[in-house]
């Protein structure tokens, strides 16, 4: 009797699952940008250039939360953007990784005035 080969294990790191979150993010509608999170991670945005900044993952038993930072087009109806940015990203999270995002939290840090005619 023969048992089926392991073929070894998927790891999928944080920073693996950020980017798609912020690709995500910024794909939908009304959202201009990612903000920081806090004072330290904006002074070291300018040091570095990290795409992935303003999301945080947290990964607990294969079940992802995560908390997106962003800046929303001045104009728009907040709410809707949140919510609508919200599940963009659940549903592509999901897609690319197969685990369950059990929340996703969306914080607006700012407005941006895009058009000034």
């Amino acid at each position: 009797m023969t048992s089926a080969p392991v073929l070894g294990k998927v790891y999928i790191t944080h920073h693996a699952i950020a980017s798609v979150a912020s690709e995500a993010a910024l794909s939908s509608y009304g959202v201009v940008g990612l903000a920081a999170k806090n004072l330290a991670e904006s002074i070291s945005q300018v040091l570095t250039k990290d795409p992935n900044r303003g999301v945080d993952v947290v990964l607990n038993n294969n079940v992802i939360s995560l908390d997106v930072f962003i800046v929303v087009e001045y104009g728009t109806r907040i709410k809707s953007v949140a919510i609508s940015v919200a599940e963009n990203i659940k549903y592509k999270v999901e897609k690319a990784t197969g685990l369950n995002v059990n929340a996703v939290n969306i914080h607006v840090r700012g407005l941006r005035i895009s058009n000034t005619d």
